[in-house]
């Protein structure tokens, strides 16, 4: 069923008349474009379209547009800032964490999710809080390493 849903998007009022139970992972990636979201298994097992609403960590695919009606939306492409980096990518990109890149943008979302509670987390509470998302690479300690280095440089702050 149609209808309009009003939400936050990468902060910045949103307004999209769409089936309330199409995936938000389908309406960021066709409808808006907004293609750093991937799609992995669409069985919310390997965190590539992980996104954060409300600042939890969710997997895209299973989120219908209703369960996002009122609230706030944050992509990969959210954490950009006038052209800048986000310490957390900056800090995948210094540390070599990642390597196809394909499951980069839900590891850095979860990640971000997991600094925003913990900016000083032991590697092995990343190693817990990251074990759902998924990576074939191999980057695992180089991603251990750039999460706890993003969340030293952002002391605390996101």
């Amino acid at each position: 069923m149609e209808d309009t849903v009003r939400f936050k998007l990468n902060g910045k009022p949103t307004k999209l008349t769409v089936d309330v139970d199409r995936k938000l992972l389908w309406v960021l990636r066709t409808d808006l474009e907004l293609t750093g979201t991937k799609y992995g298994c669409g069985e919310s097992h390997c965190g590539a379209c992980t996104v954060l609403v409300n600042n939890e960590a969710v997997r895209s695919c299973h989120v219908t547009m209703k369960d996002v009606a009122g609230k706030d939306v944050l992509t990969i492409e959210g954490l950009t800032k006038s052209g800048k980096l986000h310490p957390l990518q900056k800090a995948f990109v210094e540390h070599n964490a990642l390597q196809c890149g394909y499951c980069t943008p839900g590891m850095i979302m979860n990640a971000f999710a997991l600094l925003r509670r913990n900016p000083r987390p032991s590697s092995s509470e990343v190693v817990k809080e990251m074990d759902d998302n998924l990576c074939r690479c191999g980057a695992h300690n180089r991603i251990i390493r750039a999460i706890q280095a993003a969340g030293k440089e952002m002391k605390g702050g996101i």
